[in-house]
Formats: structure tokens, C-alpha cells, sequence
């Protein structure tokens, strides 16, 4: 890829930036005084965006655009994240017959889920993003649990099994083309889950490995429907989804800048904190 020049208004740091005359994405180098230093180009509406989610017990690989998801690789084997991972990825390239540089962006679940999966992902799709000098879209699990029941007509409980009595938890509610949250992701017992879908006095529908586990205790408590079996885990089919839109209005960060979404701390700190 060549180098150009690109005269923009404003002074730009070094980063990703849509390039609306040429209706692409650009990678700044530097700026300079005639314009900023541009060293490569992804087509903005045809962008391809590799999407990794590893926040839960389910690995899931997808690529996709704006023909929507091209290639998905999604598989549960326990805790075994690491080495499933990179065979994953280059099943997923060879399904979509799609080279690792044709991407324009990637995209990954930060979370909230399993701290061990959640790094994995975090550092492969960074070790990615910083190799190819991509961007990079980060999405909550809760978020991508919700957007396949983005139809329906009731508020939406998207529930994360955290282990030790807790879940990870988030209300929706449907909008035009996809969810809105509105309350922010949390963990706590599930008794808090209960008291909150009480408290709601809505018709709720619950989705998510947690609700699954805890539908007993949940709906002896309060009445609500629960979601289907096969979408209790998050999925990189949403994620590259909802990255592509995300990618069309620039919110994207450098690789560096990407955080992970933990809202508890890992349970060999919980562990080492309540040794007497």
C-alpha cells in the first residue's frame, strides 16, 4: 500500500479517519503542513471487519460487511479459548475466501463474561489490529445477546452466568434497526435480578446462558419468557453486525486504547484478597 497525501481540514493525530470525499477509511500517519500523511485505505461502505468473541464458554469467529456476515466459526469446548482461537479464525478466512488483509477494522467482545476467554480475545484481536495497523470496535456481550431479539414487542434481559450466584445483567428495549440499552451492565446475586424484573412490572423476555441456568429461581419469582436454547451465548454473527454500523460513524479506537469490560475482579484476586 502506497503512501498519500490527503489535504483535511483540521490537524489530525495519528489514527483512523472516514475520509468523506473518498467515502473510505483512512490510516493516518502524521500530519503535516499541507495535509496528513495517509498509509492506507479501507472502503467505508465496503469494509470487511473480522469479529472475535470469546467472552463466554463459546468461541465465535465471523467476518463480515455490508452484504452482512459472510463467514461464522463458533464452537464450545470448554475453557480451551487459546488454541481453538487461530484455527478458528483461519477457518472462518478460507469459508469467506477472505485474506487477513483485506480487513478493514476488528472487531471484539470485551465483555462482561469469563475473565480467562475475555483476554484471550482481547490479545489476539489487538496482537491483529497492531500487526495490520487496523482499528478497533469494541462491543459488550450484553449488547450482542440482546440484538437477536432486536424485534421484539417487551424489554429485554440479557443475562450472563458470572458463577458463584451472580450474573451479569442489562436491560433493552427494541429500536428501529437494533436495541437501545437503558440501564448500564452489572453484576450481582440473582435475587438482585429478581427484585430488578419485579420492581419493572413489564413484560420481559430473558436471554442468556444466565437465564437459563437460573430460570427456575427467576420465574417462580416473576413472570417472563425466556429465549431460546441456541441463543444463550453471545455471538460474532451480531458482533461484525454491529461493528460495520459502528465502523460507517467512526467509533472505532486505536488497539492501544481498547479496554476490557470486567465489572468484577478476577476470582484469583477475589481468592487471594479473602485468604485470612
Amino acid at each position: 500500500m502506497g503512501r498519500t497525501l490527503v489535504r483535511l481540514l483540521g490537524s489530525f493525530e495519528r489514527g483512523y479517519r472516514l475520509i468523506p470525499s473518498r467515502m473510505c477509511l483512512a490510516r493516518v500517519e502524521r500530519s503535516t503542513a499541507h495535509g496528513v500523511l495517509v498509509v492506507g485505505w479501507h472502503n467505508g461502505c465496503h469494509m470487511l471487519i473480522l469479529g472475535i468473541e470469546t467472552a463466554t464458554p463459546l468461541v465465535s469467529v465471523a467476518i463480515g460487511g455490508h452484504e452482512g456476515v459472510l463467514g461464522l466459526f463458533e464452537t464450545s469446548r470448554g475453557r480451551r479459548h487459546a488454541e481453538t482461537l487461530v484455527p478458528a479464525i483461519e477457518f472462518v478466512c478460507k469459508q469467506a475466501d477472505v485474506q487477513i488483509g483485506e480487513f478493514g477494522a476488528i472487531a471484539v467482545d470485551v465483555g462482561p463474561g469469563l475473565f480467562t476467554g475475555m483476554r484471550v480475545g482481547l490479545a489476539a484481536a489487538k496482537a491483529m489490529a497492531q500487526a495490520l495497523r487496523l482499528p478497533m470496535i469494541g462491543i459488550s456481550s450484553l449488547d450482542l445477546l440482546s440484538f437477536p431479539l432486536r424485534h421484539a414487542d417487551r424489554t429485554i434481559a440479557a443475562v450472563i452466568d458470572a458463577r458463584k450466584g451472580e450474573v451479569f445483567y442489562a436491560f433493552y428495549r427494541a429500536v428501529p434497526g437494533g436495541v437501545q440499552r437503558v440501564t448500564e451492565p452489572c453484576c450481582a446475586p440473582v435475587d438482585d435480578l429478581v427484585a430488578d424484573l419485579i420492581a419493572r412490572g413489564q413484560n420481559v423476555v430473558c436471554v442468556g446462558d444466565g437465564a437459563l441456568r437460573y430460570r427456575e429461581q427467576i420465574a417462580s419469582c416473576v413472570h417472563c419468557d425466556f429465549a431460546e436454547q441456541f441463543v444463550q451465548y453471545p455471538s460474532a454473527a451480531p458482533l461484525v453486525q454491529l461493528a460495520h454500523a459502528r465502523a460507517l460513524r467512526e467509533e472505532w479506537v486505536n488497539p492501544w486504547e481498547m479496554q476490557p469490560l470486567y465489572l468484577r475482579a478476577p476470582d484469583a484476586q477475589i481468592n487471594w484478597s479473602t485468604r485470612s
